[in-house]
């Protein structure tokens, strides 16, 4: 039984995240469009029905699975075929240590939704994120192209140079919340500061919150930290990739902006946590209350993650659409010289300020 438990919700996960992911392509497209004064993609459509042009992420896949699957005969062929692969995984187990609401009770079992609880649950997905690396480095070499050789370079001094300020981000919250188990985080953040306002990461931890959004932007490699894909350059990991191989790179990219927005809804901004809402219903901080059946405050908490995880999906895409690329020292500037010191910074006077309120 417990087995069918963890299949269905391991089902559940990748459905949620792989069509999240598909939409996150149509999303950037009407984005886009809209702040450049344009209609987006609107042309997909069955039996004449277009609805907006919700049909294109369908088209899109259809399109990469049947396109040519070109190898370079300079290549390394092996690798070449398995660097996609290898970077589609890691971040797609990354969404196993998510969790998506509270424990429910279903015929007086409790059933997490959560599929991997661990105790080091961060850590994991920190990990996860990290091997990463390893796709884009074997894409750039594998390819036997200089150019896609200098892409992978970039990607790799990049990803390892913020994950340095992303993991010093988080030290002040883990002192806050000592634990590094993300349920638990998440349960830490349902309490009320000051009697009115979330005792959520973000109040408890801004300067660890911006380090952290600035970082995980960076780690995502996209436009204003694309140097790993410098079109323009001629730079590019993948520029020796087509058909599905492309696709998988693709799509790993909007999957890494799943995967920040939920490590910020989780880590910052309390997760399925609501404002108020306790297991009884809303209790109003000037004395009001609505009482609420348990299903619906489930129904309320689920909700609550899935929209702060869209939010943030949103706010990437607009970023990515708002700001020029970085010159390459600016770049390395910017991870070494000002997140890690403000890292550092903020380790110190979260110890100093937990010393003084103890």
């Amino acid at each position: 039984m417990d087995i069918v438990i963890v299949l269905i919700k391991i089902v559940l996960a990748l459905v949620w995240f792989l069509v999240l992911t598909l939409y996150l392509t149509w999303l950037e497209r009407k984005e886009s469009a809209v702040i450049q004064d344009r209609v987006g993609a609107n042309r997909a459509s069955i039996f004449g029905i277009r609805i907006l042009g919700l049909f294109q992420p369908f088209a899109d896949a259809i399109k990469m699975i049947f396109k040519e699957d070109f190898v370079p005969a300079f290549s390394k062929k092996f690798l070449h075929t398995l660097a996609p692969f290898l970077s589609f995984f890691f971040v797609a187990i990354c969404i196993t240590a998510m969790p998506f609401g509270n424990d429910i009770m279903v015929g007086g079992r409790t059933i997490s939704l959560q599929i991997f609880d661990a105790n080091v649950g961060l850590l994991f997905v920190l990990a996860m994120l990290s091997l990463g690396i390893y796709g884009i480095l074997l894409s750039g070499w594998a390819s036997n192209n200089r150019y896609s050789l200098l892409g992978g370079i970039r990607g790799a001094a990049q990803l390892i140079s913020y994950e340095v300020a992303l993991g010093l981000s988080l030290v002040g919250l883990i002192m806050v919340f000592p634990s590094l188990k993300l349920s638990e985080i998440v349960q830490s953040q349902g309490g009320l500061l000051f009697g009115f306002l979330p005792k959520w990461g973000v109040f408890l931890q801004p300067l660890g919150f911006i380090i952290f959004l600035f970082a995980a932007l960076a780690e995502t490699k996209r436009v204003p930290f694309d140097l790993p894909e410098g079109e323009s350059e001629i730079i590019g990991f993948f520029t020796e990739y087509g058909g599905l191989k492309w696709g998988l790179f693709m799509m790993t990219d909007f999957m890494e902006i799943i995967i920040v927005s939920t490590l910020l809804t989780t880590l910052f901004f309390g997760g399925w946590q609501v404002p108020w809402l306790s297991a009884d219903g809303f209790q109003f901080p000037w004395g009001g209350q609505w009482q609420m059946a348990r299903w619906l405050v489930i129904i309320f908490q689920v909700l609550a993650f899935n929209i702060k995880v869209f939010f943030f999906c949103w706010l990437q895409i607009l970023i990515r659409w708002t700001y020029p690329r970085f010159r390459y020292d600016q770049l390395m500037d910017m991870g070494w010289k000002l997140l890690v010191p403000l890292s550092l910074v903020n380790i110190v006077g979260t110890g100093l300020l937990l010393m003084v309120i103890k």
